[in-house]
């Protein structure tokens, strides 16, 4: 195939050669091949799609370290990765936002240099029971003023120590002065860490995995990251949403239309996960996303031994009395062993109330 010179490459990309030789410089786009005596770029026509990929990233400003990440990524994983890039530069261009509005009343005169939006905080309980059935728990949960989170260890060998495992690598967080632009970069680093200790962890008899849902807070921001059949949801308004969709076979089968929820609820298969903390591949696939706290919400996580068992009826009634999230959790735990508590139980529930 013939190759094209920097310019003609640079006007097909849509790009400067200026901006073609310092990626080059980079070790993001070299050039297939270089003249021994002049010097001069030629550039492959299959290296265009590169080319403009990092154009378009460039134009949203991403910064260049982290374009070659994206770049070296498989094209879910890098939409992932854009996608929580931008919701980071969201995140802060609001919080500039609301700055610039407060200097401008400021110097107008029309108000004084503060911020009028309350100052949150949360209210917080944990469980983690053993069930009526299983011989031991690889359930872990926690809860901190910054940090709320659980996971479910597979069971067998590991399976207690990879949840464990998973829920310490996060730990560090709570005395992480992270602004909340940059909270979803520090939880998916925390996360990834997380990933390497269970994998570690792995023998030639077994390999233990984990799910991990977890929340982190940075003032009025909550980043949400979630992996498994773990699951998230929120009481806001009097309205219950889940925030999770599982990382299941099973659900994988709704999603194409190939079986209904309820088919999909009394499946033998139901519990097995396509993704988890320590599983197959050679990095985490794990969902990341920004969310606004207000006061009133309510948080629920929990492991399937809690989600499984107790419908969403009974979870919405639970999470709606007038209780605080100690009481809340004996209740949801109680409801479980109602239904026979066949797994492990863990959840966590986070209020967030005005301080």
């Amino acid at each position: 195939m013939r190759l094209l010179t920097i310019g003609a490459f640079a006007r097909a990309a849509r790009l400067t050669p200026k901006a073609l030789r310092l990626y080059d410089e980079l070790g993001l786009l070299p050039p297939a091949a270089v003249d021994s005596e002049s010097g001069y770029r030629f550039y492959d026509p299959e290296q265009l799609e590169q080319a403009r990929l990092i154009a378009e990233l460039r134009r949203i400003g991403m910064p260049l370290a982290e374009i070659r990440t994206v770049c070296a990524l498989e094209p879910d994983a890098a939409a992932d990765a854009v996608t929580a890039y931008w919701q980071r530069v969201a995140a802060d261009t609001a919080a500039r936002a609301r700055r610039a509005a407060l200097l401008v009343e400021h110097l107008s005169g029309r108000g004084i240099m503060s911020d009028t939006h309350p100052t949150l905080g949360i209210r917080y309980a944990t469980g983690c029971d053993i069930g009526a059935v299983r011989d031991s728990n690889e359930d872990a949960a926690h809860a901190g003023d910054r940090l709320l989170a659980v996971a479910d260890g597979m069971r067998g060998p590991g399976g207690a120590a990879a949840s464990t495992a998973a829920i310490d690598a996060l730990k560090p967080l709570e005395l992480t002065e992270a602004p909340a632009a940059d909270l979803l970069t520090t939880l998916a680093r925390a996360v990834a860490e997380a990933d390497r200790t269970v994998r570690a962890a792995a023998t030639d008899d077994h390999r233990p995995i984990t799910t991990l849902t977890a929340l982190l807070r940075s003032g009025s921001q909550l980043a949400l990251v979630h992996i498994g059949d773990t699951r998230a949801y929120l009481l806001r308004g009097g309205e219950l949403s889940q925030l999770t969709a599982d990382h299941t076979w099973v659900q994988s089968q709704v999603d194409q239309g190939k079986l209904n929820r309820d088919e999909a609820a009394a499946h033998p298969d139901r519990a097995l996960l396509v993704r988890a903390l320590g599983a197959g591949g050679t990095q985490v696939e794990a969902d990341l996303a920004l969310r606004t706290a207000l006061p009133g919400d309510r948080y629920l996580l929990c492991s399937d031994g809690l989600s499984a068992v107790v419908d969403r009826a009974a979870l919405y009634t639970a999470l709606g009395g007038a209780v605080d999230p100690e009481q809340t959790v004996r209740h949801l735990i109680e409801l479980a062993y109602a239904a026979g508590a066949p797994d492990n139980i863990a959840c966590v529930v986070g209020d967030i109330v005005t301080v």
